[in-house]
């Protein structure tokens, strides 16, 4: 695995607080050049009950999320699991970050459910290319609960491990895809879009 330095990639998903903050953890442990993003207008997590969803501004810091729900009800946050959750996101990185902000370039961004996938498309297909550099654009769908993030940690891991081993990124992505697609059983979508 001497490629892992060649690709950068990103994981987007809604508010880059489960998901992608799953699949960030697991790349990075493997030695991934990654970042994480969120495409929502604002960062949503559950709250005490269905109908009431706690809301912050992208940027405000994981620690202040976790002090505001330990302050709002700790039993409650420490049951669905959103306490350890933003334990593990404030080891990785100081706050969520929006995807629709960010000048960084990736090789691959990995999004995690389609309507992601779109807001990421429409963003990115809103800059205008000044280097022509693709960047390829893989959704693989995965339901928005703890079990289900690390499953699809486990997935793009996987998914990475197969692109960083190829010899043509370009050439080649197509058929690794087609594969993926196979032995994942789950629909993949990708595009290229240029930096």
């Amino acid at each position: 695995m001497d490629d892992l330095d060649n690709l950068k990639f990103a994981v987007v998903c809604a508010s880059n607080m489960n998901r992608s903050m799953e699949g960030h953890a697991f790349l990075a442990k493997k030695g991934y050049d990654v970042k994480s993003y969120g495409t929502g207008d604002k960062v949503k997590i559950p709250g005490a009950t269905p109908d009431r969803p706690n809301v912050y501004e992208f940027g405000t810091a994981y620690d202040d999320i976790y002090q505001d729900l330990l302050r709002k009800d700790k039993n409650i946050y420490t049951q669905n699991g959103l306490l350890h959750m933003l334990d593990r996101n404030r080891r990785i990185k100081p706050k969520p970050e929006d995807f629709k902000t960010t000048k960084e370039q990736f090789n691959v961004i990995i999004t995690c459910e389609e309507r992601v996938y779109d807001k990421a498309l429409e963003c990115l297909e809103g800059r205008i290319p000044e280097e022509n550099i693709p960047v390829h654009v893989i959704n693989i769908d995965i339901e928005d609960n703890h079990e289900e993030a690390t499953l699809g940690a486990f997935m793009i891991c996987e998914l990475a491990a197969k692109l960083s081993a190829a010899d043509d990124l370009d050439d080649n992505i197509d058929e690794i895809l087609h594969e993926f697609e196979v032995k994942s059983k789950r629909n993949i979508l990708h595009s290229v879009q240029f930096y």
